[in-house]
């Protein structure tokens, strides 16, 4: 009896509660005035990646495996350079992809533009994840000449304009 009562108290709790997976990106990118590049690292989990690449390139591919294929750099290369776009001071700038590491569920996905004299006005628009994920939001946090700033960019929303003086 006392069982059922606690059952019937509990109940409540658990029967609108539901397990949310959020869709989220980080990407720090930093602007190394005495190399003229900026610098960006970008976190994305592993299966949500994977997933993506699956959907577009090769339904078999598994990361951070022992089996991973030799093509998987290709296929990050093309999804980002596709997905991201960076105009500095107006300009389109091409982004070369340097490589990746698994840490954990984490992928870090690093990339660099190199040749940047100065930058007045940095403009990204990042669209990594939305066209499998509704609800995906990728954080952008600059730190560029010390000024530090932060963007939040979704489906309806994927870009931003940061002004440096």
């Amino acid at each position: 009896m006392k069982l059922s009562i606690i059952g019937l108290i509990l109940l409540p709790f658990f029967a609108y509660t539901t397990i949310h997976k959020f869709y989220v990106s980080v990407s720090q990118i930093n602007y190394v005035e005495n190399k003229q590049s900026v610098q960006i690292i970008s976190r994305v989990f592993i299966d949500d990646m994977e997933n993506v690449l699956r959907s577009r390139y090769d339904e078999d591919i598994i990361l951070a495996g022992e089996n991973e294929p030799e093509e998987t750099d290709l296929y990050l290369e093309k999804y980002l350079k596709e997905r991201v776009e960076i105009k500095i001071n107006g300009e389109n700038r091409p982004i070369i992809f340097i490589g990746k590491e698994y840490d954990g569920d984490i992928m870090r996905c690093y990339l660099e533009i190199e040749n940047i004299n100065s930058i007045k006005t940095f403009e990204i628009s990042n669209k990594v994840l939305f066209d499998l994920f509704e609800d995906q939001q990728n954080i952008v946090k600059t730190k560029i000449y010390s000024n530090q700033k932060s963007v939040i960019l979704t489906k309806q929303s994927h870009s931003a304009m940061l002004k440096f003086n």
